[in-house]
Order: structure tokens, then C-alpha cells, then sequence
């Protein structure tokens, strides 16, 4: 690669590690909402598993971005780029919690048109949030990397579609399961909660991440094709 080659590919670094970051602690800002999506419209009366709508937290739709993103770090950049990223994400993550705490602490003037008690409804739990969050996260992450580069190199760098969706669909259950029983086990959700949303949080995972396979297909291809790299072959910018 040329020197000019190896910057562009360190900006296009910096730019995927910038959107992992901002994917992740959104996730975490966010996650008191829960929403529905009926993704069978007119077909209502079709519910694979006995759902007729997914119920999830809002924090789940920004996630999938994360593993995504991974993935392609993985292939491209490879493995230890990959988990360079997902360790600046933890620290990103942590930062956020110190801000937020500082921020909670510090008293609102009778003006202020969000008061201590909004304030703290909004971002009181982002402790127990980040914290469950962060323990998934690592797990979840590395294990979708290691799996990667397992099949990687198990199958000599072809059949991208196995290697993105074999990782994710395996991270994403052990994320979901950590997430939630480690949240119903602070008190942050009740217990009788557990199942319905481990059921819809995998099973939205798992769709997001079978639909984003196109783009994963793209923008390797793109990759590949830009900096001239041969099939399996990773970029090294340093």
C-alpha cells in the first residue's frame, strides 16, 4: 500500500471506531424507553414464537451497529484493530458514566427547564445500566470477534455470510441474556420480564443482523477493491 493509501485507510478507521462509540453509549443513554414494532403488518394473525409484536428498549436498535461494525473491522483491519475499538469503547463508555454522575450531583437553578428530579429519572439508573451493559458488551464483543476469525481462518477467508452472521447471532444471545438477568437481578426490571424480553431482544438481533449481511458484503467489496486486497488479506496502516 502506499503512504497515501495507508492514511485514507487510518481515517476510515478512525471514522468506523468514532461510530462504534457513539452506537454504544447511545445505547446506554437510552435504554429506558421500550417501544413496539410489528413487522408483520396485515399478516397479524402470523406470530412465529407466539409474538404478535416485538417490545424491546430503544437501547436495542443502535446496538446491532456495534457488532456490525466489528465485523467489519475484523475482516478488513483485522483481529487486533477490532478489539482496539471495542476496549475504546469501554473507556468511552465509562467517561460517559463519570460525566452523568457530576452532572446529577450538580444542583438545577429554579429555571432550568429539566429539574434535579427529571434529570435523575432520565439518567438515575445509568449506573446499573452501563454497568450490566459494559459486562455484556465485553463478552459479547470479544466473543464476536474470536468467532469471526475462527471461521475466518477456518474457511481461508471465503463465505463472508457464515463467519458475520455465525459471530453475531452467537454474541448477540449471550449479550441479550447478561443484559437483562443482570438488570432483573439489580432491580432495574422485574423477573416475570425476563423471558418475553431475552425472546424479543434476540430475535430483533437477529433480523437487524441478517439484513445488515448485504451491506456487509458492499462494503468489504469496497474495501477490497479500493486498496487493491486480495481475498482474506487485512489492512495494516502503521
Amino acid at each position: 500500500m502506499t503512504k497515501k493509501q495507508k492514511e485514507k485507510a487510518f481515517v476510515i478507521y478512525l471514522i468506523l471506531g468514532a461510530m462504534f462509540v457513539a452506537s454504544l453509549v447511545s445505547s446506554n443513554l437510552i435504554f429506558q424507553k421500550f417501544v413496539y414494532w410489528d413487522p408483520w403488518g396485515l399478516m397479524s394473525t402470523y406470530k412465529p414464537f407466539g409474538l404478535d409484536k416485538f417490545e424491546f428498549s430503544v437501547g436495542l436498535m443502535p446496538y446491532p451497529i456495534t457488532f456490525l461494525i466489528t465485523d467489519i473491522l475484523s475482516e478488513v483491519y483485522g483481529r487486533r484493530r477490532a478489539n482496539q475499538v471495542v476496549i475504546a469503547g469501554l473507556f468511552a463508555s465509562v467517561f460517559t458514566l463519570l460525566i452523568i454522575s457530576v452532572s446529577e450531583i450538580a444542583p438545577a437553578t429554579g429555571w432550568s427547564p429539566i429539574d434535579n428530579n427529571i434529570f435523575e429519572k432520565v439518567f438515575g439508573l445509568s449506573f446499573a445500566a452501563v454497568g450490566a451493559s459494559m459486562a455484556a458488551y465485553l463478552a459479547a464483543q470479544f466473543i464476536d470477534i474470536r468467532i469471526f476469525h475462527f471461521w475466518k481462518k477456518l474457511t481461508n477467508g471465503k463465505h463472508l455470510w457464515l463467519r458475520n452472521n455465525a459471530s453475531t447471532f452467537v454474541s448477540q444471545f449471550v449479550d441479550t441474556s447478561l443484559v437483562v438477568g443482570l438488570l432483573c437481578t439489580l432491580g432495574v426490571l422485574d423477573w416475570s420480564l425476563f423471558g418475553l424480553l431475552l425472546l424479543n431482544g434476540v430475535l430483533f438481533k437477529i433480523i437487524v443482523a441478517a439484513l445488515d449481511t448485504p451491506f456487509f458484503y458492499f462494503t468489504t467489496w469496497l474495501f477490497r477493491k479500493h486498496f487493491n486486497l486480495k481475498l482474506g488479506e487485512e489492512i495494516d496502516f502503521v
